[in-house]
């Protein structure tokens, strides 16, 4: 990992004013060229970019390019420590979790969120020994299914280490499901959690399936703000196009905030916004003191924009920080 300097934290976590939750995930970046950093991934089936996305809630903190013939949880413990640093200088009694799935189950992770007083939720590929840990649970969970036809789940709580790869034993949550087509389906779950903090039940499906929420968002800044347009030859420049992508992603994400709250728009994915409130017919005209921009008179949603531009020239910055919303 470098050069990388770990500071143990002496603070204490306790009482718990805010709690912030960082989402990380790696996602595929298709290539169709011979830009620099091109490998073909076998799980995607392409060749492809594999950056780095950390949220918290719908704030993107971090996007980092990289080439996809690496792990997934690769280089991400610098901008973790960057951003935890960052946060606790503004808020310096916040609870700070970590959020991903099994890519980034990594024992040196795990370490520094110990370490470092910041509790972890993720996601933990399944073995021969943790199916037969949950074996009971999945027999009732089938049994379940055959009484009702319909999925059902059974959750068990208990504590894990691997033979090798763990420096410890943790907590882990298990679910044994069985879902429709007679299939069964078991997950697993490594945290740092408390069982009197959240149960098993209540760790799975509130805390740890949240982190859907972050693909929706990656997958809307590719789709409709151009993340996925990385033509450039070298990887510096595509960093740079990530980069302007995000950035417009933080533009949009500020306007619904501040400008569309509470209009029809006020949830609207970012390429609603784009065609309906910003893609509008003008005529420029320049002079020697001024620019004068008319918009068009036929312009359907002219009373949106208007509130928009009102809400807009309203605003005033905070001068304090103000709380990042909870994953």
């Amino acid at each position: 990992m470098g050069n990388l300097t770990v500071v143990k934290w002496e603070g204490k976590l306790s009482p718990i004013t805010e709690r912030i939750v960082l989402d990380l995930d790696a996602t595929d970046d298709p290539i169709h060229g011979q830009q620099l950093g091109r490998f073909f991934h076998g799980y995607y089936g392409d060749y492809c970019y594999l950056p780095l996305y950390i949220f918290a809630g719908d704030h993107p903190l971090a996007a980092i390019l990289r080439p996809s013939d690496i792990d997934a949880a690769r280089g991400c413990l610098p901008h973790n420590e960057r951003i935890v640093y960052r946060i606790r200088q503004s808020w310096p009694r916040v609870e700070i979790v970590l959020r991903g799935d099994s890519g980034f189950c990594r024992d040196y992770l795990m370490r520094w969120c110990e370490t470092n007083g910041v509790e972890y939720v993720l996601g933990l590929a399944k073995n021969k020994r943790l199916l037969r840990i949950v074996g009971k649970e999945m027999q009732e969970a089938k049994e379940l299914f055959t009484q009702t036809k319909q999925p059902a789940r059974v959750f068990k709580d208990f504590v894990y280490r691997t033979q090798k790869s763990w420096s410890q034993q943790r907590r882990v949550v298990g679910k044994a499901e069985h879902i429709k087509g007679d299939k069964a389906n078991p997950r697993f779950v490594v945290t740092s959690l408390s069982e009197s903090a959240f149960d098993a039940k209540t760790l799975y499906e509130e805390q740890y399936c949240a982190r859907g929420e972050l693909e929706n968002r990656i997958k809307e800044q590719q789709l409709y703000l151009f993340a996925d347009h990385l033509c450039c030859e070298t990887m510096r420049a595509n960093q740079v196009r990530l980069y302007f992508s995000t950035v417009a992603y933080v533009v949009m994400r500020a306007l619904r905030e501040f400008g569309l709250k509470e209009t029809s728009l006020e949830y609207a994915q970012c390429d609603t916004i784009r065609v309906q409130l910003l893609k509008i017919g003008a005529v420029v005209r320049v002079s020697v003191r001024r620019v004068v921009v008319s918009l068009s008179e036929a312009y359907p949603w002219r009373e949106l924009f208007t509130r928009v531009w009102s809400n807009l020239r309203q605003f005033v910055l905070p001068s304090r920080p103000v709380a990042v919303p909870t994953g």
